[in-house]
């Protein structure tokens, strides 16, 4: 894609129109692409080495808001849901501040922390979450439940 990545997309489209129903159509299999795409909202992951008939189904599934992986996916899917490491609870509070749009340096001011340690917090947050960025994690925390916007 010429101007921003797959995630980025739809990262973007997600926050334009929160009811989109997206399909991801790639040759990525690996984990690192796979879950962000599935934690920012893809409800399908296809690889081109799909059939016709694959594609054609998993459009219709996806449109009808049903999910739809292609078999290898769903089995990483499946293995990581029996594999998910909880936060710890310092993870939690870096969460929390992440979402409330605090920088590092003022999170590790906030904790009474360094700020490569508060690096190695988000870093181990966006793995454990298997998200990309600190925009998804924020999100996730808000969702979750983690961390309020300001004024809630």
């Amino acid at each position: 894609m010429p101007r921003q990545d797959g995630l980025a997309a739809l990262t973007e489209i997600r926050q334009k129109d929160p009811q989109a129903r997206i399909l991801v159509l790639t040759s990525f299999a690996e984990d690192e692409r796979v879950f962000p795409a599935i934690m920012a909202g893809a409800l399908g992951y296809l690889l081109k080495d799909a059939t016709p008939q694959e594609l054609l189904k998993a459009i219709r599934d996806v449109a009808r808001g049903e999910a739809s992986l292609h078999p290898a996916i769903a089995r990483r899917v499946i293995r990581e849901l029996h594999t998910v490491e909880p936060l710890t609870e310092r993870e939690t509070q870096v969460l929390s501040l992440v979402a409330q749009g605090l920088s590092n340096q003022e999170i590790a001011g906030k904790l009474i922390i360094s700020e490569r340690t508060v690096r190695t917090h988000v870093s181990n947050i966006l793995g454990k979450l298997h998200l990309a960025n600190r925009t998804q994690a924020a999100r996730y925390a808000l969702r979750e439940g983690l961390a309020k916007l300001d004024g809630e």
